[in-house]
């Protein structure tokens, strides 16, 4: 059986959950998020906690049981709390601008990049080169994410284009001269 799906899901303050019709409704004081289930798996809602069981041994089940455990945990701290990212720029030149849920983006092309974000996200331009993306979905603020970046991934030699916060760029040694024989 999967560890993460026996654990259960507590239900904070303000956050109210209901299933109907194979679909789970999570509002919350951020937000409403809803997830379509599986019939693999039985959901169980009690007055604090939620707990996800497989319906039957099978491996299909028990790693549904999982996967539905996280999605439904993921959708109550996105409606309670949020989730966010920062996206930090490296680059002469490089910066970004935001006007309503427009990103402009200059990195090094020829003209500026416009990024129009999803519904639901919003980004805050921190500074020229600090973007911090942030919505109750994790996974639309994770694609969102994904998809700025792509724009100019860094690269290893000076560390130019956009990358995340917390993520480490393996740097390479450039051109070195030979000694002169």
């Amino acid at each position: 059986m999967s560890r993460i799906g026996k654990l259960p899901i507590t239900i904070p303050q303000g956050v109210k959950i209901a299933i109907s019709d194979g679909v789970i409704n999570v509002e919350g004081p951020k937000g409403k998020l809803n997830c379509q289930t599986r019939p693999e798996v039985v959901i169980a809602i009690e007055k604090t906690e939620v707990k996800v069981e497989p319906k039957d041994g099978s491996k299909e089940s028990n790693s549904f049981q999982g996967l539905y455990r996280q999605l439904i945990n993921n959708m109550v701290i996105g409606v309670s709390k949020g989730y966010s990212r920062t996206l930090l720029i490296n680059g002469v030149g490089y910066r970004a601008e935001q006007k309503g849920n427009l990103l402009t983006l200059n990195l090094g092309y020829s003209e500026p990049i416009e990024v129009i974000l999803p519904q639901g996200i919003t980004a805050t331009v921190e500074n020229p080169n600090k973007v911090v993306i942030s919505g109750i979905d994790k996974q639309k603020v994770g694609q969102a994410c994904a998809d700025i970046r792509s724009l100019r991934g860094p690269e290893p030699y000076k560390g130019k284009g956009i990358r995340y916060e917390n993520e480490v760029i393996r740097r390479k040694a450039g051109k070195t001269a030979s000694a002169k024989k």
